[in-house]
């Protein structure tokens, strides 16, 4: 078993945290993680995957360890998240690489896809979302400040950053609540009551509405590319639902598709099994 490594790259001044596992030379895999976690959440999936793959898991901007600089210093849109770890992959030479891509995840790693499709060889989608049938109600409070950005409708976001509502995403569908260890959802709080950190991630609740406008441009690419795709998905996401995952077909016919009996945090409770579907679809389909 391939040990994980703990970096810091500098991407052009911005410090940029990352795991790193396996063998330089093996397939490349980019994990991005989504709100309001960082690269923490594959803990349990990288190391069954080392042996055969070179991973890689950075910290967002603003989140985990990488850098989070003041908001007059950097605006905190998905464009320049995705443009930083964009940015990243060249710097520690990730030249052509598969990506997993879960909820913030996906519109970053999307991005990337659509302005380099010759990187990319397979994309493994775990609750990551490019379908507007694939949002719940669940994202009415957001809707409503992107439609009416007052500070009203700013503040009343500010519930979804409380300990309660992380615990809440970690544990909403999952059979049994015990089985989900603390320790992730801990370390997502520690980050979230930095100072500062609640107005970013309010900046990039507004800025979600980007995402959906960009759909059909990621719907595009992928009947354009029809890249290698693994949906692996928690069928209980209160944020994401299934239909957002059948969706891939319409546009990827060969994509595969399947729903685990979880939450939107399904690696917490079956990140084994998803190692095991990543190993046997990258075994299969990764392009070279």
């Amino acid at each position: 078993m391939s040990a994980v490594k703990y970096r810091f790259a500098d991407v052009d001044g911005f410090k940029v945290f990352y795991r790193e596992a396996g063998s330089s030379d093996a397939p490349k895999l980019l994990l991005l993680h989504g709100f309001p976690s960082a690269g923490h959440m594959f803990r349990d999936l990288i190391p069954p995957l080392a042996d055969k793959f070179h991973i890689v898991a950075p910290d967002l901007p603003g989140f985990g360890q990488s850098d989070m600089p003041a908001r007059g210093k950097f605006t905190y849109t998905f464009d320049n998240i995705a443009g930083v770890i964009d940015r990243f992959t060249e710097v520690i030479g990730f030249d052509r690489f598969a990506i997993y891509v879960f909820d913030y995840g996906a519109p970053t790693g999307f991005r990337i896809a659509v302005r380099h499709p010759e990187r990319i060889t397979a994309i493994i989608s775990q609750n990551g979302n490019a379908y507007e049938q694939g949002l719940s109600d669940g994202w009415n409070p957001i809707r409503t400040y992107w439609q009416d950005p007052s500070p009203k409708n700013r503040e009343a976001l500010r519930a979804f950053l409380s300990p309660e509502a992380t615990r809440w995403q970690y544990t909403h569908g999952v059979a049994d609540a015990d089985a989900v260890s603390a320790d992730g959802q801990n370390l997502d709080n520690f980050y979230l009551a930095r100072p500062g950190a609640d107005e970013v991630q309010l900046d990039l609740f507004g800025d979600y509405k980007s995402n959906v406008a960009l759909y059909p441009s990621f719907q595009q690419y992928f009947r354009t590319h029809r890249p290698p795709f693994l949906a692996v998905w928690g069928k209980n996401d209160p944020f994401f639902l299934p239909p957002g995952a059948q969706a891939f077909k319409h546009d990827i016919p060969d994509a595969e598709v399947h729903f685990l009996d979880t939450g939107h945090f399904a690696l917490e409770t079956h990140a084994g099994e998803i190692a095991e579907r990543i190993r046997d679809f990258l075994g299969r389909n990764t392009r070279a």
